[in-house]
């Protein structure tokens, strides 16, 4: 029983070495090799409807043991738990670290009454995090959460449902009011599409106008003054280009840190609207801060707000995020504790392209 218990644990230094890319007789790279094998897969009982949930699991030996972090990664808004490199991120920095980590499924694409934020998408992230303490020892002041597009609206929306998991929180351009995000997509405009609309209603049953409480339910903007009441660390980072090179204007993100933020460090709808319809932000929010590490010059932050316990971070990019960035700010993070944005010596990394 015990054997059978801690199965997910152990993995096999081939399971690791899966993270590089194959190479052939000549050196060359061939085809790129997924970021870790199948016998990471688990299946999980949801607690409020009973069904077995897809996962990705994994603890190092040591969680036998010792309490170590736990890192909940997650997928992207259109795909499910299959596409794997969703997860390599938050994956591949546990195996280096020591941490555990949990791939939930969440319902899969946003496209169906369960997932979009449901009820049950909800839950299944709440089982996934409980799953990992049934089978390793795992260090509840140090249980985080992080992920990008639908991931960061998800992240978001566990950071105000369940304020109570998280030592930190990262979300990476976030969706965070769907009323809003389905009007921006029926727009006529560069990186938008009716696609994401209709999935939100399927999701949600209609359209804003018809079902507007389910779109207020599943909005993390509808929960993150619970967030911010309970301190709950929180890193934000968009591209400044997201809403034209990519399905997301950046005031989804903006709004999430102005909810979580104090007043006086808020950024007003004119400025949002400005930075959206240009691409740019005005001289007088311009950031002009220390150096960080995981930025550059070819990446440079644009935009830098830091209240309360949130990081908002505007960047030269696209549809994107900075894993590297947010994982390094998960580290520092310790529960019951004000948030720890101390910058490194170093870093490294740069933009990850998010699917959508």
């Amino acid at each position: 029983m015990k054997t059978n218990k801690m199965r997910a644990i152990a993995v096999s230094a081939a399971c690791a070495a899966m993270a590089a890319c194959a190479v052939d007789v000549k050196g060359a790279r061939s085809k790129k090799q997924e970021p870790f094998g199948d016998e990471l897969l688990v299946h999980v009982k949801s607690s409020l409807d009973g069904t077995m949930q897809p996962c990705w699991f994994w603890a190092p030996e040591k969680a036998k043991s010792e309490a170590v972090p736990l890192v909940v990664g997650l997928h992207t808004w259109s795909p499910d738990y299959r596409l794997k490199s969703n997860y390599a991120p938050a994956f591949e920095y546990a195996r280096k670290n020591g941490w555990a980590m949990v791939g939930p499924n969440f319902r899969g694409p946003n496209k169906t009454p369960p997932a979009c934020g449901g009820d049950q998408a909800v839950q299944d992230i709440v089982d996934a995090v409980n799953y990992a303490k049934a089978h390793a020892k795992i260090d509840e002041k140090r249980v985080y959460i992080i992920g990008g597009s639908g991931g960061g609206h998800m992240t978001l929306l566990m950071a105000g449902r369940h304020p109570e998991i998280w030592a930190g929180c990262v979300a990476f351009c976030p969706i965070t009011d769907l009323a809003r995000w389905h009007a921006d997509s029926m727009l006529k405009h560069p990186g938008r599409g009716k696609g994401y609309a209709k999935m939100m209603e399927g999701a949600c049953g209609g359209t804003p106008a018809e079902k507007p409480d389910e779109y207020r339910h599943r909005s993390p903007l509808t929960w993150l003054d619970r967030a911010a009441k309970a301190n709950v660390p929180v890193y934000i980072a968009t591209g400044i280009h997201d809403g034209w090179k990519g399905s997301v204007p950046v005031g989804h993100a903006i709004r999430a840190f102005n909810m979580l933020a104090s007043e006086k460090d808020r950024i007003s709808e004119d400025d949002i609207a400005k930075i959206e319809a240009n691409q740019k932000v005005p001289a007088a929010l311009a950031y002009n801060g220390p150096d960080d590490p995981f930025y550059n010059s070819r990446k440079r932050i644009h935009l830098r707000r830091t209240s309360r316990n949130v990081r908002f971070t505007l960047f030269e990019g696209g549809h994107s995020g900075n894993y590297s960035a947010g994982l390094d700010f998960l580290s520092r993070q310790i529960k019951g504790r004000p948030a720890d944005f101390t910058l490194p010596a170093e870093g490294g990394g740069g933009e990850d392209s998010l699917t959508k």
